[in-house]
């Protein structure tokens, strides 16, 4: 008789109204709210045996896999590579003493495994050296389900945890990298690598509790051009290089797939590991300005051109700029550029040149409705040929946005203009036959295949007549 039949027979022994069909379809449901890939009938098993109060006798061997964990198993020692670890948090215990947590994702050959690190084990010196696909030793830990109901290697005070540098059939980090263009709904510590398309920006807010928290926001583009939302949680732009070039590549470790309100979105959080191209220093950039717009909260919101035609996005959060109106040349020193976006704190230098010819004007610029490429920023000049909407919008999450739009046209062609939220009110302003001059649009794909543009933070809307 095989250790799992055997221990099939301890758990109906225990529990006599049970049929053994009853745990084959008890395992099967426990794997599929796991993930198969994650668990084997032996480790569904013990948790199926915990969720009846059941402590079953743990097999023999000592030295497992990643893939036969289970709930209740006790000083277990395995061999793993490391995906990736989070910094050390300080929390409060219920009587108000401290303690320390820190966090790791492990992986071996088919499978992954949180870790967590308690206590004077969290702050061990060597594990500031640890990198993503370093070999270790993890050696009499014990393991609890976690709040999903997965199993959860723990290190304590018995615990301990080391590397190595025998050799091991445990594939490396670049070879479980996988193009963004990959990925699927439901798969979680995931390394996915793809290029940055668009806008990095971070995000500050107060999450269901009423505790401050942060985020990184970017999309990531795949080898077969498509593009996918990120959301990182608990990370900011300290996480990241100050310049990054557009189409810089890049690899997160330890992310999972889950759906959002446009399609599939990257999630990942403290632990994940950003690896992006890019450099400390920013560079100076010298550009015509063409448009300004000062926001509710005293930024300036910048859209400039330099001598290649690459529209840059500034905010400018410093009033560095306050020297220059649209029209001007200015040299800027930014804090951080992130492809096309630029930003301007107190640390930033600004100041105007002379006219130079060679960078574009706006009307250089403008580009012909029937010109307009996905994907791509664009200023045009055209006139209304339909009265603006504004129409409410419910997204998955149940929230209501604003969506204002406008049809418009010049001598080559008709196209949509949109707005979205506080981006609506632009729309409004609008009236039926008027000729307007918007700048810095965002082109995206529309219904039946047709390109729309969309007003962004940075858009501005002139009128002509």
């Amino acid at each position: 008789m095989s250790e799992f039949e055997n221990l099939i027979d301890k758990l109906l022994a225990q529990k006599p109204e049970l049929t053994k069909s009853d745990l084959e379809e008890q395992i099967k449901q426990k794997k599929e709210k796991i993930g198969a890939g994650y668990l084997t009938d032996q480790g569904a098993l013990f948790l199926i045996a915990s969720d009846y109060g059941i402590t079953l006798s743990e097999p023999e061997k000592v030295e497992i896999s990643l893939k036969d964990l289970y709930a209740g198993a006790k000083e277990i020692s395995l061999e793993t590579r490391v995906l990736n670890l989070s910094p050390a948090k300080q929390f409060s215990r219920k009587d108000g003493s401290p303690f320390y947590l820190r966090t790791m994702t492990v992986y071996d050959t088919n499978s992954t495994a949180s870790v967590k690190l308690w206590d004077e084990k969290a702050n061990l010196p060597s594990l500031e050296n640890l990198k993503p696909g370093d070999l270790i030793k993890i050696i009499k830990a014990y393991v609890k389900s976690d709040l999903d109901g997965s199993p959860t290697i723990n290190i304590g005070s018995g615990s301990n945890i080391e590397t190595t540098d025998t050799k091991s059939e445990i594939p490396t980090i670049d070879t479980i990298t996988k193009d963004i263009s990959e990925s699927k709904e439901g798969q979680k510590d995931l390394v996915i690598s793809g290029t940055i398309d668009g806008v990095i920006s971070g995000m500050e807010f107060t999450n269901s509790r009423g505790m401050p928290g942060k985020a990184l926001r970017m999309r990531i583009k795949g080898k077969d051009g498509s593009g996918m939302r990120v959301v990182l949680w608990g990370k900011d732009e300290s996480a990241i290089p100050n310049m990054i070039s557009q189409s810089a590549k890049v690899r997160l470790l330890g992310v999972r797939v889950k759906s959002g309100n446009q399609g599939l979105e990257i999630h990942g959080n403290d632990s994940t590991i950003i690896e992006i191209e890019g450099g400390k220093e920013a560079e100076p950039i010298i550009t015509r300005v063409l448009s300004i717009t000062p926001t509710e909260n005293g930024k300036s919101m910048i859209l400039a051109v330099d001598n290649k035609k690459k529209i840059f996005n500034i905010t400018d959060s410093s009033n560095s700029t306050s020297i220059c109106v649209e029209g001007d040349v200015i040299e800027c020193m930014p804090s951080k550029v992130y492809g096309n976006s630029i930003s301007l704190d107190e640390n930033s230098f600004v100041r105007k040149l002379e006219n130079d010819e060679s960078i574009p004007s706006l009307s250089q610029i403008r580009t012909k409705i029937n010109d307009v490429k996905v994907d791509a920023s664009y200023c045009i000049e055209a006139i209304v040929l339909k009265v603006p909407e504004r129409r409410e919008v419910q997204t998955k999450s149940g929230e209501s946005i604003a969506l204002s739009e406008m049809f418009v046209e010049d001598d080559t062609g008709q196209i949509w203009v949109k707005g979205w939220r506080n981006q609506a009110r632009i729309i409004d302003k609008c009236e039926l036959g008027e000729i307007i001059s918007i700048t810095g649009l965002n082109a995206k794909p529309g219904l039946e295949g047709r390109i729309e543009l969309f007003i962004t933070p940075f858009s501005k809307i002139t009128k002509k007549n």
